[in-house]
């Protein structure tokens, strides 16, 4: 926003002009800043053009979070001071709704606010994962240090999403190229397939007939699946964003046959990454499975992951609270989390589970990949084996009978 001022200078001389900042106090901070008495300060009017007015805000992403930190930590660590650190971030970003944000956060910091305190303003970008890790930096001295850990975190994590984002591309590909094939035939084949059937009144055999009455429900009928695929679709999204449908689906999405597997490996990595990262970071066990837990979009591990520190609070080990859930935690986590408490380095033992699921992730992806292709191959093929049979069919019968 842009304010105008009226300000006398340490000479006493007055002077008028407009400053750009998050708020009036801002504004205003940022004067006192140059020794400027400021008089007069009020929010400049006049309305922008309409379509200058209309923005398409990103969404800040893993990876922009990632950026944001690693620049902050390397400037921290150069003795930049922070709010000179932030708006130097603030003016190189390119979504104007995190540039805004930083801006915000920069204009905080100025007044005195701590940094985490300040980000803690801002709970869909920066969650309480990230402010209890950068409180506990300030805490001890080494923010710089915690943003690094912060953004090394945020990288592993953006790694396991950029590689299924990947493996899913080709199948859906597969399926849009479906869709475009099949509209072809309905909307434009099978229509002069149908009045050269009807001119040389043949009689074609029972698998054309069905196919000819197929195409012709698609081409009457198609917005009404359209409807009701789509009324489908926005209920199951409304039912899974229900307590008991997000805890269905949970609990479904971890039984599916390959799927299952993988995502558990996903939590398992995010668990002890999360768990890891904080302990590092000076945070206690019990206040790092709580944050963890919060952090755990699975209804399924967040219940087991609260048992977990309800338990330790109590005196138990992770580990053996572990050993209760073994279809979650594998033998192979719950030895190696053994391993870290009886030899006091949990958090090196942690990050080592978390580099070996990380692998066993991308090969599984691998595979995934490597199976999807020949399947969809397979797949496509029979839909095409199908559609030229449905069209050739009646065709070669209409022939036949002239």
């Amino acid at each position: 926003m842009k304010y105008i001022y009226k300000a006398r200078t340490k000479n006493g001389k007055m002077e008028t002009g407009v400053i750009e900042s998050s708020s009036r106090e801002a504004a205003a901070l940022l004067l006192q800043k140059y020794d400027i008495f400021v008089t007069y300060l009020e929010e400049q009017e006049g309305q922008e053009p309409f379509f200058k007015n209309i923005k398409i805000e990103g969404r800040v992403s893993r990876k922009d979070l990632a950026i944001f930190f690693r620049q902050l930590s390397v400037m921290l660590e150069s003795r930049v001071p922070v709010v000179q650190s932030l708006s130097s971030l603030a003016v190189q970003t390119r979504k104007s709704n995190f540039k805004k944000i930083i801006t915000e956060v920069s204009s905080l910091v100025q007044e005195g606010t701590p940094l985490s305190e300040a980000l803690s303003n801002y709970p869909k970008i920066f969650d309480n994962f990230y402010v209890n890790l950068i409180k506990s930096g300030e805490v001890s001295g080494n923010i710089s240090g915690t943003l690094n850990y912060i953004s090394e975190h945020l990288e592993r994590e953006n790694d396991i999403v950029t590689q299924l984002r990947q493996a899913m591309i080709y199948p859906i590909f597969v399926v849009c190229v479906l869709l475009v094939v099949l509209g072809i035939i309905v909307v434009e084949v099978m229509p002069r397939i149908v009045d050269l059937i009807k001119e040389t009144n043949s009689n074609p055999p029972f698998f054309t007939v069905m196919m000819l009455n197929f195409y012709q429900f698609l081409g009457s009928y198609w917005w009404s699946i359209i409807i009701v695929v789509f009324l489908v679709v926005i209920a199951l999204v409304y039912y899974f964003k229900t307590k008991e449908g997000r805890k269905n689906y949970n609990k479904i999405s971890l039984k599916i046959p390959f799927l299952g597997g993988l995502l558990k490996k996903i939590f398992l990595t995010r668990f002890c990454s999360n768990v890891s990262t904080l302990i590092t970071a000076g945070i206690s066990i019990n206040k790092a499975l709580s944050i963890t837990a919060d952090t755990v979009n699975n209804i399924v591990y967040k219940s087991i992951i609260f048992e977990i520190e309800k338990e330790v609070s109590e005196g138990e080990k992770m580990s053996s609270v572990m050993v209760k859930h073994k279809d979650y935690f594998p033998p192979f986590v719950v030895q190696m989390i053994r391993v870290g408490e009886e030899t006091g380095k949990l958090s090196k033992t942690l990050m080592e589970v978390v580099n070996f699921y990380q692998k066993e992730i991308k090969r599984s992806i691998d595979l995934f990949s490597s199976l999807l292709e020949p399947i969809m191959i397979i797949f496509l093929g029979g839909i095409v084996a199908m559609l030229a049979i449905s069209v050739l069919s009646p065709l070669y019968g209409a022939l036949g009978t002239i």
